[in-house]
């Protein structure tokens, strides 16, 4: 499905909350049939602390299926 998005492409998203905006593709998850798209879609991931990293606040791109987004005409 969609197999002509990849990583870079910019899309804009035609449903859903985010409708009209565009954006640049930062990663795809082809398994999921998924696309973070730069600037939407950006969540605040609460971590707590262990021996590896220190706790605290991330923003992490939540995935927008690739059915929601068009291609833009170069």
């Amino acid at each position: 499905m969609a197999q002509n998005l990849k990583s870079g492409d910019k899309v804009t998203i035609i449903a859903g909350a985010n409708k009209g905006k565009s954006g640049k593709i930062v990663k795809m998850d082809r398994k999921n049939n998924l696309a973070c798209v730069e600037g939407i879609g950006v969540r605040e991931r609460h971590f707590a602390t262990n021996a590896y990293r220190q706790g605290g606040k991330k923003d992490i791109h939540v995935g927008i299926h690739v059915s929601n987004l068009k291609k833009e005409a170069k």
